[in-house]
């Protein structure tokens, strides 16, 4: 599938959420969505373990990495390693309101300096052949007018990102924790839908609140791709929907019970390369919602899981306490 047809659905980069574990997951639910890595500094991508950092499996294509930073001459040399790692899209955090993002002058503080934006995805764009896009609020603090977030695209476009991506909440960078700023600020997606319309062919792409499929479908009737985040995380199963509800596929979709043996299989790789069987299985406790012998399920790949020499074993007991031929029906 091409690259520009997967930001139609795409799958929100989520700290401590997104890493490879839960995108192989993701990946066997939906074929076409597009995956995020969680975001990675620039700093960590030019001096750090890069192997480790931006560590992917070739199935999870198409996969864009999300990069924090503010120094353009830092993020281009962060933007080319990412280009020789193969990845379909490099995206740029300025929507992260963490105190700890703050302190490194990158993500949502920097809707405050759209020039340095600018100055940031040109040098990325400079470095590399990959799709540049950015990923945004549509305010910060006091700073959160309409005026103010046409005059951060009015910036940043020119500068020849490929697409936007748009939290349809404000970010208030003092008084309220990144949990906080998740759910207080109030949504205003008209307002991500004028900006839009205003921008024309330029695509832009929704995300904040979005809890069902039935309201991504609604929101495509004004944007050009929606992003799942916590939805997609904690009830997985509604992923299985997504590629013949968005993308025409006529392929059977995914049941649960498809899933136990290619985790199975990923879970016994991963152990003989030092992974442990907790860190792939807490990707999967939402897999069952709403099935009898769900409780079971999760307490099994929470509990048995983290205990010493915990293997794939464990995943089968789990899938044996539900119906692992359910078909999804919760085309929320």
């Amino acid at each position: 599938m091409q690259y520009n047809q997967a930001h139609r659905f795409s799958i929100a980069p989520m700290m401590d959420w997104t890493d490879r574990h839960c995108r192989y997951l993701h990946r066997l639910l939906t074929r076409r969505a597009l995956l995020f890595t969680e975001m990675v500094t620039s700093a960590a991508v030019t001096h750090g373990d890069t192997e480790r950092l931006l560590a992917y499996d070739e199935t999870e294509h198409p996969i864009a990495v999300q990069l924090g930073g503010s120094d353009p001459d830092e993020l281009a040399r962060a933007a080319a390693i990412c280009d020789r790692n193969g990845f379909d899209e490099i995206n740029l955090n300025v929507g992260c309101p963490s105190d700890r993002v703050q302190s490194g002058r990158f993500g949502a503080c920097l809707m405050a300096e759209p020039e340095l934006v600018a100055d940031c995805v040109r040098a990325m764009i400079d470095a590399t052949d990959t799709p540049v896009t950015v990923k945004c609020r549509i305010g910060i603090d006091d700073q959160d007018s309409e005026e103010d977030l046409n005059r951060f695209a009015d910036a940043v476009l020119p500068a020849g990102i490929d697409a936007l991506y748009v939290h349809a909440r404000k970010a208030w960078l003092q008084g309220l924790s990144p949990k906080e700023n998740r759910d207080i600020p109030p949504l205003d997606y008209e307002r991500v839908y004028r900006l839009k319309q205003r921008l024309g062919d330029f695509p832009v792409m929704i995300n904040g609140g979005i809890t069902s499929l039935d309201d991504s479908a609604l929101h495509l009737e004004h944007v050009d791709g929606v992003m799942l985040g916590r939805a997609a995380y904690h009830d997985p199963m509604i992923l299985a929907d997504v590629d013949a509800r968005f993308f025409g596929t006529t392929d059977p979709a995914p049941r649960l019970g498809d899933i136990a043996e290619p985790m199975m299989a990923y879970a016994e790789r991963e152990l003989t390369k030092g992974a442990r069987l907790n860190q792939i299985t807490r990707h999967m406790l939402g897999l069952a919602n709403g099935l009898p012998g769900a409780r079971r399920f999760r307490q099994i790949l929470s509990v048995d899981a983290a205990k010493p020499g915990a293997g794939p074993e464990v995943i089968a007991d789990a899938f044996a306490c539900v119906n692992i031929d359910t078909v999804h029906e919760k085309v929320a």
